[in-house]
């Protein structure tokens, strides 16, 4: 919805006034600061009220996120539309009022004066970090606030930078590695030579030729799809929010948070399909295309099956493929029962899990809005935390009980490491499989850069 708003605050700069109004679902989400963190990863400059105890939200009959509320010069509430819409469909309605009440007098023209929270923020070598992908000596990055992904060696306990795909810039531009251009960049996955990106505010899936050093657009057309049975040629056809990627039977696998779906692409042909769930977002297990889910953010395959983090549903799911597929909830019940509580199946509760990777027979979850990195055995359905012992967020090393992290939103493991990227902390993480121990790790060679 943030992309949207933004085309018609561009579009409407003198007339439109934003003001976005917080209502968060979860504990996580009623804090300032965390509100503040989410403004800047997601790059919002317009004010925002943190309506922390739902009285706006009770005040203006609100029923569902998000909710669009238009309301006119005089303060009376015009209408209302719940759900994810397009600057497409909003801006001749605009259009149409502001021509009406400037035939009254009534559109004050004068700017607004505040100050966005972007305008004290440090240069940093990472900015909001989500998603990695460790494989033999590399760690590729998606350094999501800076728009590109970085590319680290991994020499012993240490990151040397390499390589950086992508110019730093927003846009959506194809070509050389070092001009080609991303927005929010996040899901990684790696088949040969080809570098898969899941470009996620521009709802597009990138190819990255990593003998070549050139960025190619694979999937998507640029703007938000919403049809959920799509299916034909990658680029003829509109995504919605692609957060995350694996590879499974050759082929990408696409968290499409967007749409509540899983979605594939096969690099034989070029097309991409659905392959998991109706687009209502729910958490009904059942077949591939009649099961519903709830904004998968993160995916995983061990090979034979498919695992994701529902986010929305605070759930671990598995998807297995082929004629029979079908997908089956690990942990999680609904999109309102979310905590902190380890145990098994439905008695476990998570906090909007962002990532899962699978490793050994077990799956690592980072249980996001927790602040912990959780680990879920598939057969026994058991949810225990590892890593960060406290709800409280933090930036901690040391051992598991001690370590603190804040939002971490992307795993990856590599030999016997597990590599966090720690969101919130601007920063890249590495865990000791076998000990618990924590660390943080810089990487040589990658600058500072201003936003």
């Amino acid at each position: 919805m943030l992309p949207q708003l933004r085309k018609l605050e561009a579009q409407f700069h003198d007339e439109l006034v934003v003001i976005g109004v917080h209502s968060g679902k979860y504990p996580n989400e009623r804090r300032t600061p965390h509100i503040e963190h989410a403004a800047l990863r997601l790059d919002v400059e317009h004010p925002i009220l943190n309506d922390r105890k739902y009285r706006t939200w009770r005040m203006y009959g609100i029923s569902a996120w998000p909710t669009l509320v238009l309301i006119n010069p005089e303060g009376l509430v015009l209408g209302a539309m719940p759900g994810e819409t397009t600057a497409e469909q909003w801006a001749p309605v605009l259009q149409d009022l502001i021509t009406q009440y400037d035939a009254q007098g009534l559109i004050d023209r004068r700017p607004l004066s505040f100050a966005p929270l972007q305008t004290n923020e440090p240069p940093r070598a990472l900015r909001y970090p989500d998603k990695l992908l460790a494989d033999g000596d590399r760690l590729f990055i998606a350094d999501t606030g800076h728009h590109r992904i970085v590319v680290a060696q991994i020499v012993g306990q240490a990151l040397q930078a390499t390589k950086i795909i992508g110019s730093g810039k927003q846009g959506r531009a194809d070509g050389a590695a070092t001009e080609a251009t991303f927005n929010h960049p996040r899901g990684l996955a790696l088949h040969g030579d080809t570098l898969y990106v899941a470009d996620s505010e521009n709802h597009l899936i990138r190819a990255v030729d990593l003998v070549a050093d050139t960025v190619t657009t694979v999937a998507g057309t640029g703007e938000r799809g919403v049809r959920p049975s799509a299916s034909g040629p990658g680029t003829q056809i509109g995504l919605a929010s692609p957060w995350d990627l694996t590879i499974h039977d050759n082929k990408p696998i696409i968290a499409m948070a967007g749409l509540h779906q899983l979605w594939q692409f096969d690099p034989a042909n070029g097309h991409v399909a659905r392959l998991a769930g109706t687009g209502h977002e729910t958490i009904e297990d059942g077949p591939l295309l009649s099961a519903t889910l709830a904004q998968p953010s993160g995916i995983t395959s061990d090979g034979d099956t498919l695992f994701f983090a529902d986010s929305e549903s605070q759930a671990i799911r598995s998807a297995t493929t082929g004629t029979d597929g079908s997908i089956t909830t690990i942990v999680g019940t609904g999109l309102f029962d979310f905590g902190d509580t380890d145990g098994i199946g439905d008695g476990a509760l998570l906090q909007h899990p962002q990532a899962v990777v699978a490793h050994a027979g077990l799956l690592y979850v980072a249980d996001s809005y927790n602040h912990k990195i959780k680990i879920v055995d598939p057969a026994t359905r058991e949810c225990r935390s590892w890593l960060g012992a406290r709800r409280i967020p933090g930036h901690i090393d040391g051992a598991a009980n001690e370590a603190a992290f804040y939002e971490p939103g992307g795993l990856s493991v590599g030999g016997d490491t597990l590599w966090i990227a720690d969101t919130n902390n601007h920063a890249i993480r590495a865990a000791d499989l076998q000990t618990g121990e924590v660390r943080t790790v810089a990487i040589e060679g990658l600058s500072p850069v201003s936003h």
